[in-house]
């Protein structure tokens, strides 16, 4: 009795979504990694530094949610930076409980190579990627972040 094949749909259903997904993301964090390791910079410490220099976050919750750290966590990851003179704490004026944390000049001065090879892995990662094959993967992915969104 030959049984039909499972649908891609079904298949995803039964966790291979959740592989797939994990999969990709560890193998860009490899990527990254190898493009960062020159510059002497990991990818949540490029991340962290990135975030500054957008404007996406300036306190240690804030990282917290980004990258998804618990607060002992990001505090070791802050002080790594801080330890390499990428970035400071200072004092926050609206919340004397909590600092701030800035790029210095060291830290404004690296991020743009850490960004040049960071789009030199991604690029790399996209390779053979149409422009409507770019669009059609973020509107996929964005479709999946609106799905896990709670009601």
């Amino acid at each position: 009795m030959n049984k039909a094949k499972a649908s891609v749909l079904d298949e995803f259903c039964t966790g291979d979504l959740g592989f797939l997904v994990t999969s990709v993301r560890n193998g860009i964090q490899d990527a990254l990694e190898r493009e960062l390791a020159p510059l002497q910079m990991t990818v949540p410490q490029y991340v962290v530094m990135n975030c500054l220099a957008k404007g996406w976050g300036r306190t240690l919750s804030d990282f917290c949610r980004v990258l998804a750290y618990d607060s002992g966590a990001m505090t070791r990851l802050l002080d790594r930076i801080a330890a390499k003179g990428f970035i400071r704490r200072v004092e926050n004026e609206s919340d004397r409980r909590s600092s701030l944390i800035e790029l210095t000049e060291l830290g404004q001065a690296a991020l743009p190579q850490a960004r040049q090879v960071t789009e030199v892995a991604f690029r790399r990662l996209l390779a053979g990627f149409s422009e409507k094959d770019a669009e059609t993967l973020h509107k996929l992915l964005s479709r999946i972040l609106i799905n896990a969104k709670p009601d």
